[in-house]
């Protein structure tokens, strides 16, 4: 059983909050437009594991350290993490060929800044969204995400909105 910690769109801005919510997580996720690197050195020191991809707007060492997408099994699900992928009905061009193909079971992006957790019947799988965490953009609410992977379940999904 994993706990895991879900943000994207902090465009460089650090908030507290991150250390407290993600304190307990064995995992933290974070989809793209991260904005500094100095942001993701702050996340690694939440938890054992810090899981990352660069965004439309990160450039420079974000760009160099962390890949556009990411797959990778955790517990008994297959994870893609990607910053612009879409969502059910929606997807981003490709995107639904690469999930059906890679049997992705949980799919994680950002870029829109539109929290979103939406379970895709036809491709069986949870998309989520958690929103933008940064204060730049057009978002009237700051959210994050926790959620626990047991096997192939994936439960407890909790939005937290930061002040």
């Amino acid at each position: 059983m994993k706990r895991i910690g879900i943000l994207s769109d902090t465009h460089s801005h650090w908030d507290d909050k991150f250390s407290f919510y993600f304190a307990d997580c064995d995992e933290i996720w974070h989809a793209g437009d991260i904005g500094d690197i100095d942001l993701l050195d702050r996340l690694r020191g939440i938890g054992p594991t810090l899981r990352a991809v660069r965004g439309n707007v990160d450039h420079g060492e974000v760009s160099r350290q962390c890949p556009e997408l990411l797959i990778f099994d955790i517990e008994q699900t297959r994870v893609l993490l990607t910053h612009i992928g879409g969502y059910p009905g929606r997807w981003a061009p490709g995107m639904k060929k690469l999930l059906r193909e890679e049997k992705i079971n949980l799919m994680v992006d950002g870029h829109s800044h539109l929290l979103k957790v939406i379970y895709d019947k036809e491709l069986h799988l949870l998309h989520i969204n958690p929103g933008a965490a940064g204060r730049q953009g057009w978002q009237q609410k700051r959210t994050i995400l926790r959620l626990t992977i047991d096997g192939n379940d994936i439960r407890d999904c909790e939005v937290i909105e930061l002040a």
